[in-house]
């Protein structure tokens, strides 16, 4: 068995092939940046066109007038009769979804990631255009949703709608659709790192220079231009924190808490979205019921309707008592949990900070080494970090949202430990729950492809047997495809060493049915397919599987295509025994003492 080529030492002086880097090196991404650019500047009036439709619906549904001023639902003097309110905007927005497109319903996330893997990252003009309008009907309404899921999806879309129009691959499509989901976050929250991490976390699948820069371009372009149009600074400005040493246990309470609280709301909200589709009705009815329990809890408490951003800058402000925090936190909680489950156009981000700043006011008491505001701020960060399974997109989020920086360090325990609770006792997270019910499995873990780091001239087999052209048909039965035959195929050469193409069993069998005398008449003027020893493992497979094929000729280069080996299937599978060794084999390397053979250290 040939066996996987060993990394050279440290003290080796060979030095690594010149065809070898640390990154591929994508020929189009000029053009990907310049794209990427214009798409993350049209985020910003796409967001401000979101969030200006959520104000004028807002005033519109709770004050019965036409403005965009900046209102907060739960001022409204409307007593019992608010819960009409979500009741209407649920019977617009299912008609919408029926009539209009169904993929505006749900908040987006789940949407944007199902598009990019199983959809070629493309969206249609009438998403673009309902979307928003949906999610404006939703929260303008009453919904507790937050505008950061509808951004997505139609920055997203406009990210699409535009790499549409250009001769664009699928990757480079979901790239685009990518920044300009996260140039419209960025353009909501003035949250540029979180935005680019969540893209890494959530959207792209993959770490690559062709899809990483253009996101961060995008993205730095929108926080550039969102002063244009937008308030610039953080949403909500804090203070700084002073963090005592003894807040390390603390950090540990908030994140096994935080944690729960995220697994518990994902349970809930399926479990949830599993009843709605019992009831004897159809989907486009189910916002309207959501609606009568959004309309219930808002009556109780009216500060658990709409986005609340007001209500997350007093909780982190320490504003709310004991029991006010307590009382929100759970309406709140269950509103969202039955409005997502109906289905209806709305985000998740603003509910989740508001449970999480909630939970945070709660534990304050109980939780030594910091402040209300940081504890708030800490259990808001985690929370988002447990049910999104997107933990540094949540610390940066934080960051960027309240510019505290001596609250790092909590953030960065409390949410690891918040996300490793939730992936420990639950098998998805929230945004790729809805798709695994479609069938369609989601595998989030990122790793470099053994095939990436090995290229062919380190898999292939060398001094391959070759057959020249000029060799009679029938001598070549004879040897190669005789008793004795050791390979299903062999390469054919000139006499120059140049491959004209590979030969196998069925292929001399019809060159004697037609008639011809030598190998070399098998071949026409077209070049053969090779492989090239400085293409990776990767490429290779990807060419294997496109054309059918179980081997390749290696060749020096393409022009003389001289042979230098061949590499079939088989030689694909050797660096998963590498990764076999590195995964599963256990073994001690250092022993405290002796052994009872001699020393265990040398």
């Amino acid at each position: 068995m040939a066996s996987l080529p060993h990394s050279p030492s440290p003290h080796s002086t060979a030095a690594a092939p010149a065809h070898a880097r640390d990154f591929s090196r994508a020929p189009g991404l000029p053009r990907l940046l310049a794209l990427a650019a214009v798409i993350g500047f049209c985020g910003v009036p796409a967001a401000w066109l979101l969030l200006h439709l959520i104000q004028g619906f807002t005033n519109l549904f709770f004050y019965q007038t036409l403005s965009f001023a900046p209102r907060s639902p739960a001022d409204n003097t409307l007593g019992p009769a608010v819960i009409a309110l979500p009741v209407i905007g649920g019977l617009i927005v299912g008609a919408m979804a029926r009539f209009g497109s169904d993929k505006i319903r749900g908040h987006g996330i789940p949407e944007a990631i199902e598009a990019i893997l199983f959809g070629k990252s493309k969206m249609s003009p009438r998403v673009a255009i309902l979307k928003p309008l949906s999610s404006g009907i939703v929260i303008g309404s009453g919904g507790p949703f937050g505008a950061e899921g509808p951004i997505i999806m139609t920055g997203g879309a406009v990210g699409s709608l535009i790499a549409q129009y250009f001769h664009l691959s699928a990757a480079e499509r979901k790239t685009l659709l990518v920044a300009g989901a996260t140039a419209g976050m960025t353009a909501v929250f003035g949250t540029p790192v979180a935005a680019v991490l969540l893209a890494v976390e959530l959207l792209l699948f993959e770490w690559r220079p062709r899809s990483l820069l253009p996101v961060i371009a995008a993205c730095a372009v929108a926080g550039f231009a969102r002063p244009l149009m937008l308030d610039a600074g953080p949403l909500f400005p804090m203070a700084a924190s002073v963090v005592a040493p003894i807040a390390l246990m603390s950090c540990v309470i908030a994140g096994v808490c935080a944690g729960i609280l995220s697994a518990g709301m994902s349970r809930a909200l399926y479990a949830i979205e599993d009843g709605f589709h019992k009831l004897p009705v159809h989907w486009m009815w189910w916002p309207a019921i959501g609606g009568v329990a959004i309309g219930i809890g808002g009556y109780l408490q009216p500060r658990a309707l709409g986005v609340g951003y007001d209500v997350i800058a007093d909780l982190l402000a320490g504003h709310f008592t004991l029991h006010a925090a307590l009382a929100l936190l759970v309406v709140k909680a269950i509103i969202w949990a039955i409005a997502l489950g109906s289905c209806t156009s709305g985000g998740v981000l603003a509910p989740l900070l508001m449970i999480g700043a909630g939970l945070g006011t709660l534990l304050a008491p109980v939780l030594p080494g910091g402040d209300v505001s940081l504890w708030a701020l800490v259990c808001m960060a985690a929370t988002l970090a447990g049910v999104l399974g997107a933990p540094l997109t949540a610390i940066v989020f934080a960051l960027g949202l309240t510019h505290n920086v001596n609250a790092l360090l909590p953030l960065l325990l409390t949410c690891g430990i918040s996300y490793g609770i939730t992936i420990w006792i639950m098998p998805r997270s929230i945004m790729t729950e809805k798709i695994a019910r479609r069938g369609r499995h989601i595998h989030r873990e990122y790793g470099v492809d053994p095939l990436e780091r090995l290229h062919v001239g380190e898999l292939m087999t060398r001094e391959p047997v070759s057959l020249a052209a000029d060799m009679p048909i029938d001598e070549a039965a004879q040897q190669a495809f005789g008793a004795g035959q050791r390979h299903r195929a062999y390469p054919v050469v000139d006499a120059g060493h140049g491959v004209l193409g590979m030969v196998d069993r069925q292929a001399l069998t019809r060159a004697q049915t037609q008639g011809l005398q030598t190998l070399g008449q098998l071949y026409g003027a077209n070049p053969p397919l090779v492989a090239l020893a400085s293409e990776t493992g990767r490429i290779v497979s990807a060419r294997f599987a496109a054309h059918h094929l179980e081997r390749l000729p290696v060749v020096s280069d393409a022009i003389s295509r001289t042979l230098v080996g061949i590499i079939s299937r088989s030689d694909l599978v050797k660096p998963a025994e590498h990764w076999r060794a590195e995964e599963e084999v256990r073994e001690r390397m250092l022993h405290l003492g002796r052994r009872r053979n001699g020393p265990s250290i040398r």
